[in-house]
């Protein structure tokens, strides 16, 4: 089955087209509002057509095909991930317009995140709230996670894993025999490590403080925390490559993130491999060396000349943990999505 996966973020609108055997066909990156007809004209007709989601909710466990139905509870959705699920929907809706016979598929980036223990989900606030609001921790980047540390136990046979999706949004999950037990984001996308431009984890009563004494909108500080916050508040940059390695922002960004691990190692009873992927986890050495460092209590080292690598495994002589770079394919897991919800058998 061939499948054209769609993935529509903040600035761009990504396609790419695989075969019946996950090979790449054809791959490119859309300006939002694109003339998709051109963009598609030449490529093979698909026999589906896979779409990144960002929220499912509690509805949505697994792959889905689309139909109006689902579209309108997708939409109903969007409080949750105002930032996220419009532009999805965007890109539902241009592709279906283009391939209206093609089955579309919804693959979501909370579903991997279901399996977690009600432990971990469960916010301590009022229960009428939880009820009401579908308050719990719902973690995102699933699609990501799921790769990578199918990827990861594929190559170590390692059992307890960290996967540390790191981009411009960024998280962790702790995976446990190919099951998410924890992960660092939580209501929102917006929870956890420190980010391009996103605060990550804050005190709440900060944020209660800035609306009470400072007057601040609730519109205003969720604008600042999502927007104008992370590395570009602490290096005046949101590009990691343009962070220096001596700065206060790198040292903010590593203390929140091997917290993070070990948080997740925690989580997992034990870390038996460390995987990296996403744009920063992949190309940044000195992230990774740096992380390494400080998690050297828990096993965890890595080779200099090996870390330099963008795919493979970097873990240095003596380490009881072993760590990789593992390239960020959530295609491949949107395409196995795909296929699995049109055929009829379980995605997991």
């Amino acid at each position: 089955m061939r499948v054209l996966v769609v993935n529509a973020g903040s600035s761009s609108l990504k396609l790419r087209l695989l075969g019946p055997e996950d090979e790449v066909e054809r791959t490119t990156d859309a300006e939002p509002g694109a003339d998709l007809e051109s963009a598609l004209s030449r490529w093979p007709e698909p026999d589906a057509v896979g779409h990144r989601i960002v929220h499912g909710g509690t509805r949505f466990t697994d792959p889905v095909r689309i139909d109006r139905e689902v579209r309108r509870a997708l939409e109903d959705l969007t409080a949750l991930a105002p930032l996220h699920q419009p532009k999805s929907l965007r890109g539902v809706d241009a592709v279906t317009a283009l391939l209206p016979a093609v089955p579309a598929v919804a693959c979501f980036d909370t579903a991997f995140h279901t399996t977690i223990p009600e432990s971990a989900a469960t916010y301590a606030v009022p229960r009428e709230w939880r009820e009401r609001y579908a308050i719990r921790r719902y973690g995102f980047h699933g699609l990501s996670h799921a790769r990578c540390s199918a990827r990861t136990a594929e190559l170590t046979g390692a059992r307890r894993i960290v996967t540390a999706h790191l981009g411009a949004g960024a998280s962790l999950a702790a995976v446990v025999d190919g099951r998410s037990v924890d992960t660092t984001m939580g209501f929102t996308p917006l929870e956890g490590l420190v980010m391009a431009t996103r605060s990550g984890s804050v005190d709440p009563g900060l944020v209660l403080w800035l609306t009470e004494h400072e007057g601040l909108s609730p519109h205003e500080v969720a604008e600042t925390l999502e927007k104008r916050s992370g590395l570009l508040a602490l290096a005046g940059t949101a590009d990691m490559r343009e962070v220096p390695a001596d700065s206060l922002a790198m040292e903010v960004y590593v203390h929140r993130l091997a917290g993070g691990i070990a948080a997740m190692a925690a989580a997992a009873g034990g870390l038996e491999a460390l995987a990296f992927t996403g744009g920063v986890g992949e190309h940044s050495a000195v992230v990774r060396a740096r992380t390494a460092e400080r998690l050297a209590f828990l096993g965890v080292a890595v080779d200099p000349a090996r870390n330099e690598t963008v795919d493979g495994e970097i873990t240095g002589e003596g380490a009881r943990v072993r760590t990789l770079v593992v390239p960020a394919r959530e295609d491949l897991e949107i395409a196995r999505g795909t296929r699995a919800a049109l055929v009829g058998q379980p995605s997991r």
